[in-house]
């Protein structure tokens, strides 16, 4: 197995780095501080052709497989874990699943979107449906006019600054998961409401918020997956947008121990560098293991999937180990700081509070070890036979 980055892999990492720490890390602040979109980073991530590159090269994308995206999340996500999410969402997740799945007007229209700075939003929570994602209210009818949806949707990520959602919606009354499926919907289609936003602990920067909808009619051409196996290719999609949480998770924990790095080597305390002191010393060493331990694993995800979606226990075991491996190196980056860590003249404070939704969002910690535990274990079946 190879565990080298190719040169062309290397030059794009480069390219990443040079616009994180030369543009994007003193702007990081700004959006945590107001707590406001990005747009200006947008912009540059367009001007790098960061957004849609997995968007095959017949429609304006980068062809690019995932973990192109991945070295590129990595990067962007040192300085800052908001503009990283808006180039997984931009590449994987909605845009995944439209190049799986989507017709060929529904690429036509909406891949220039992402093309030109489009974050799509995915719209799968709901107040009574959050880790068992098959309890779904919100309801598609078919009607003479179109495909008529209502419900309600919580802790939707860039709720009101995205344009295009992919609303998993149960169709009819057909139970569990054959009755979802997913809709394209439009910000601007009527009955569509955006409702109130949820204030976050981190990742500031992005909306999480409420999706109203109220008899909201959207043509049969906007349906991208219907019922029956529809649930199965959505969620086989979505380990794409999975594995981008977990570089996500990384890239905030690699940035904050190569502060914590560069600290302990500069700071001195009983006239030493803090670094000379064993506490310390294994203190980075054990952050630089789970940080190639998350790696490796998200590495090895991206390169078994290729050109399309990742095999779920390999996402799954890869978001588990980063998100948890994230909030440790955070917290330990932090603490090397001392007071100064704690305060807000650092980013690191902010690295440790953005890292912390990687647990809970995507997928909770608990439901990936459940994912896991299902594959590695005899069935109840097997175990009743013993």
């Amino acid at each position: 197995m190879e565990f080298e980055l190719t040169t062309e892999q290397e030059a794009l990492r480069g390219r990443a780095r040079a616009l994180a720490d030369g543009v994007f890390a003193e702007r990081a602040s700004r959006w945590d501080e107001r707590e406001e979109y990005p747009w200006d980073n947008v912009k540059d991530l367009v001007a790098a052709g960061f957004m849609g590159m997995t968007i095959p090269s017949s429609y304006g994308g980068g062809g690019r497989g995932i973990l192109d995206v991945l070295v590129v999340v990595e990067e962007i996500a040192r300085a800052c874990g908001v503009t990283a999410r808006i180039v997984v969402e931009g590449n994987l997740g909605t845009v995944g699943a439209l190049a799986a799945y989507g017709t060929e007007a529904q690429k036509r229209r909406y891949f220039p979107w992402v093309l030109e700075g489009e974050k799509p939003a995915i719209a799968i929570t709901e107040p009574n449906a959050g880790s068992a994602a098959t309890d779904l209210e919100t309801r598609v009818d078919e009607t003479a006019e179109g495909l008529a949806i209502t419900g309600h949707k919580r802790y939707i990520t860039g709720a009101g600054t995205s344009r295009l959602y992919l609303v998993y919606a149960r169709f009819g009354d057909r139970p569990e998961a054959e009755g979802i499926g997913g809709v394209l919907v439009e910000r601007d289609t009527p009955g569509f409401t955006i409702g109130r936003r949820e204030y976050m602990m981190g990742l500031r920067g992005i909306p999480e918020g409420e999706l109203h909808f109220e008899r909201c009619v959207v043509p049969r051409e906007n349906l991208l997956v219907g019922p029956g196996d529809g649930f199965k290719k959505l969620m086989r999609a979505y380990n794409g947008q999975r594995l981008g949480a977990a570089t996500v998770a990384l890239g905030l924990a690699q940035g904050a121990w190569e502060r914590a790095l560069a600290y302990a080597a500069a700071r001195r305390q009983f006239g030493r560098p803090i670094a000379e002191f064993q506490g310390i010393r294994w203190k980075l060493a054990d952050m630089a293991i789970r940080l190639d331990a998350a790696r490796l694993l998200i590495h090895r995800a991206a390169a078994r999937a290729g050109t399309g979606f990742p095999d779920p226990l390999l996402a799954a075991k890869a978001k588990t180990f980063a998100a948890e491996a994230a909030q440790e190196v955070t917290s330990q980056a932090l603490q090397i700081h001392g007071a100064a860590g704690y305060g807000r003249s650092l980013p690191l404070e902010r690295m440790a509070r953005d890292a912390r939704m990687f647990a809970i969002g995507g997928g909770t910690v608990e439901m990936m070890r459940n994912l896991i535990a299902d594959a590695v274990l005899p069935t109840r079946a097997d175990w009743r036979r013993r």
